[in-house]
């Protein structure tokens, strides 16, 4: 198991692991309860959600389980390496946690270039395209929600390099626990193929993309409800299933400066 990646030393006594300041022994000003948020304090957000996540996450991995052991199988057969990927992500409260995916790129590949991938990516083997075009390769954060890692919706989680160039008000998002899904995911559902054609694909996701993103889930932090949950999973089913469908209406929400 891989360690929690270090901050440059100069910056070890005033940050975390997750790229945030640092609190305090005792200090709660970045740890979130129910009373903190406000008009989402009702019965979903303090029981609900994990009761939701828990049941949701238990049930699709009963139904998905042979596509998830012919998944598994594919990929140990196409290349050398792991079935999974492994990588550290900041979660609720700027808790670190490993995010866990089906591999699918060369063994190796996260220690040999940048942290986001885009189409084309030469890292990426045969089964991982089919995977990553499926989203296949997200099944087994089932795992992670039911480890309480984890939500069914929620923001994305960054890794820690990314969340360190969160501004104060963008590091809200960090106050609900992360997602497989939710609209920003299914806003940028093309986020790789808008990546492709880009020289500077990591400033201009960390600069366009990312902050479009954080936009999108801190709307989503402050409106936190069951009825916005199911939608959000009903129209991650529907660019599953209709993914030429999908993908093209999600380009109407496509951040500035994105063709």
């Amino acid at each position: 198991m891989s360690r929690v990646p270090q901050l440059r030393r100069g910056c070890a006594q005033s940050r975390g692991a997750s790229g945030l300041p640092a609190t305090r022994a005792g200090e709660t000003k970045n740890r979130v309860s129910p009373e903190n948020l406000g008009a989402r304090s009702g019965f979903y957000v303090r029981f609900g959600k994990r009761i939701f996540d828990s049941a949701g996450a238990a049930a699709v991995l009963v139904i998905a389980a042979p596509f998830l052991l012919l998944c598994a199988l594919a990929v140990r057969l196409e290349s050398r390496g792991p079935i999974f990927f492994r990588q550290w992500r900041v979660g609720q409260n700027g808790k670190p946690f490993q995010v866990i995916k089906f591999r699918s790129m060369v063994r190796g590949a996260d220690k040999q270039g940048l942290k986001i991938t885009a189409s084309g990516d030469p890292r990426i083997t045969k089964m991982g395209r089919l995977l990553r075009r499926s989203k296949m390769d997200e099944l087994p954060q089932l795992f992670n929600v039911l480890r309480g890692e984890m939500s069914l919706v929620g923001p994305r989680p960054e890794v820690p390099e990314y969340t360190a160039k969160y501004s104060l008000a963008e590091r809200k998002v960090l106050e609900v626990k992360p997602g497989i899904t939710g609209p920003a995911s299914l806003a940028h559902i093309d986020e790789e193929q808008l990546l492709a054609g880009r020289s500077d694909k990591e400033h201009f996701y960390v600069s366009t993309i990312m902050r479009r993103k954080l936009q999108i889930d801190l709307a989503y932090c402050r409106n936190v409800g069951f009825g916005e949950d199911v939608k959000n999973l009903l129209l991650t089913a529907g660019a599953l299933f209709m993914p030429g469908n999908f993908r093209a209406k999600s380009m109407e929400t496509a951040p500035e400066g994105i063709e």
